[in-house]
């Protein structure tokens, strides 16, 4: 299992945890409700993808529920799609489940085309995305 990346010193009060990732992208990881909510900032591009993608696997085997608040994420590449697809994969084959959530126009024209919003479910709000996961563990 990798490493954890380091803390930034500037802790948000909200009680987000940020990570420095990539060239251009910062995670934030805060636990909601027992589900883990993680909240990319800035691209998901073929430089950044690689990196997220190997932090992401290691957030999906550690816990059952996952949901990527991508409200921050002003860019997504089809690197960035390869990302999310192999954790909903790697979800799915443990009996896990991930969700996306709060698309920017942008994002969510790509999911649109690329008929992205069939390989993993997308919600309006992170608050929906963890409200449907608690109601699929009833």
């Amino acid at each position: 299992m990798p490493a954890r990346p380091r803390k930034v010193k500037n802790q948000r009060k909200s009680g987000w945890t940020s990570y420095p990732w990539g060239k251009s992208v910062e995670i934030g990881e805060q636990r909601e409700d027992g589900i883990l909510v993680l909240r990319p900032v800035g691209r998901l591009n073929n430089d950044s993808s690689p990196d997220f993608q190997t932090r992401l696997l290691a957030w999906v085997d550690s816990n059952d529920a996952v949901v990527i608040d991508l409200g921050s994420v002003e860019y997504i590449s089809s690197a960035g799609l390869r990302a999310l697809m192999m954790a909903s994969r790697r979800a799915k084959a443990k009996g896990g489940r991930i969700a996306v959530a709060a698309l920017s126009p942008l994002v969510k024209e790509v999911f649109t085309i690329s008929r992205f919003d069939q390989v993993v479910q997308v919600f309006d709000t992170a608050a929906d995305a963890r409200g449907a996961m608690h109601s699929a563990r009833s």
